[in-house]
């Protein structure tokens, strides 16, 4: 499938702030007043398998481009206390839970979580274990920095149970890594995918990113080259989110050198090109995965799923999130723990769950929560006998998707095209009842 060509003027119209959806409602629409004991009664209500987030903040420098919830690692010390609340965490999540432990799904993100040593992943690890039943066929994936991961890192993850790791790359050019403070080398890459690969690790994945300050086509042309000759096994690009005055670290980054609007583009259409040509299937909005992958087997098959890790093929629905900023969904409700890593360590220490936010996911939200879920996922719902009555307005508004190519409707059924794919998040806000009134999302390419 070739990349669909866009105008000028049609790229003015859906360029816009979107969100990424990985919930719904999204996280604007969020109560502060949803408490701990809210928390704790989600929890009661959860199904009896579950997949687990772990959220690990700590990074040995803060990169120029990073969005994400992190602090810098100060010395070791500092990441045995935080290991100390997430043990009480999980003694309070546990209790919550009662008997209903059972883990099909394990994921530490960060942040950077190999900045444990061996020591802090065993005793992580072993937390774990001694509070919940790990599925002999769970699927168990870790983030992981190349710069400083270690082989003996990787055999003991491996050793662990880990059979899924996802390797941070987001862009190998020497002078977009020297303008993001990112510090890594090809070399690094390859001798940890290689690794992992021989260590028996499956559904390897490189994430990458376009529009950094200083990439060229050129310069990204040969990022995704360097890339594609390791064969990962799949591939996320993300689209990166200029949003300095929430993220004061970007602040530093040259705003002139930044790829935006169509040269923005043209950066995802190399990429899509490439991982095509290559035998990827595009996955989403964003990943590519070989063609025999889980992901692109689901996705051809339409029961391709999405949480707030990322694509999966699992049939588990609930997560559950420890640590900092960590947002479990479970027992219709989602959950967000408070930031700060001082506040956070400091409430669970004290025998409460560290409840930021949250809400209670209404009939009306879970429809149209599964309606959007099909579209990013799946590009495809049949919104049944009763579409037109219940989607009266949206269907109104999908007339003018399809009037410029993004859907393809058929009765009660609403298919995303090629064009629509890579605007999806367009589509989707279609089905959003909930006012943006404020938004720190990314422009939709």
């Amino acid at each position: 499938m070739s990349f669909p060509a866009v105008s000028e003027d049609f790229l003015r119209q859906y360029d816009v702030e979107a969100p990424r959806y990985t919930s719904y409602p999204t996280v604007p629409v969020w109560s502060a007043n949803f408490s701990p004991t809210d928390h704790a009664l989600a929890l009661a209500a959860a199904g009896d398998r579950l997949s687990l987030y772990v959220h690990l903040p700590f990074c040995r420098a803060m990169c120029a481009f990073c969005g994400c919830n992190m602090v810098v690692q100060r010395d070791r010390s500092q990441v045995d206390d935080y290991l100390d609340a997430i043990e009480a965490e999980l003694d309070l999540v546990a209790a919550s839970l009662g008997r209903r432990r059972q883990l099909a799904q394990i994921h530490w993100g960060g942040g950077t979580p190999t900045t444990l040593d061996e020591l802090q992943i065993q005793r992580l690890w072993d937390a774990i274990q001694q509070r919940f039943d790990v599925e002999p066929m769970a699927e168990v994936a870790i983030e992981i920095a190349p710069a400083i991961t270690t082989g003996l890192q990787l055999r003991l993850l491996r050793r662990l149970g880990f059979n899924r790791i996802s390797i941070g790359v987001q862009d190998l050019s020497p002078e977009v890594l020297k303008t993001i403070h990112r510090d890594q080398t090809a070399e690094q890459i390859g001798d940890l995918l290689h690794l992992a690969r021989d260590l028996g690790f499956r559904g390897i994945n490189v994430d990458l990113i376009y529009g950094l300050p200083q990439q060229t086509p050129r310069s990204w042309g040969n990022t995704l080259n360097q890339v594609l000759a390791l064969q990962p096994d799949r591939a996320a690009v993300y689209s990166f989110a200029y949003v300095p005055e929430m993220r004061h670290n970007q602040r530093q980054l040259p705003l002139a050198a930044i790829p935006c609007g169509a040269d923005k583009l043209e950066l995802f259409k190399l990429a899509y090109e490439a991982f095509e040509a290559a035998g990827y299937q595009p996955i989403g909005m964003d990943h590519f995965a070989r063609a025999d992958d889980e992901l692109a087997i689901a996705q051809r098959g339409r029961t391709l799923r999405r949480n707030f890790q990322g694509y999966t093929v699992s049939k588990v629905k609930e997560v559950i999130a420890i640590g900092a900023t960590g947002i479990s969904d479970v027992g219709g409700a989602y959950a967000q723990n408070l930031r700060p890593l001082t506040h956070y360590q400091s409430t669970v220490r004290s025998g409460r769950l560290a409840t930021a936010r949250g809400l209670h996911i209404g009939a009306e939200d879970l429809l149209r929560r599964e309606v959007i879920q099909e579209l990013m996922c799946n590009f495809w719902v049949d919104l049944g006998a009763q579409a037109q009555n219940r989607f009266g307005a949206e269907f109104a508004q999908l007339q003018g998707l399809a009037r410029d190519g993004l859907v393809r409707l058929d009765g009660n059924t609403i298919e995303v095209t090629p064009l629509g794919r890579v605007f999806v998040r367009n589509v989707a806000m279609v089905f959003d009842s909930h006012p943006r009134t404020h938004t720190s999302h990314a422009r939709a390419v």
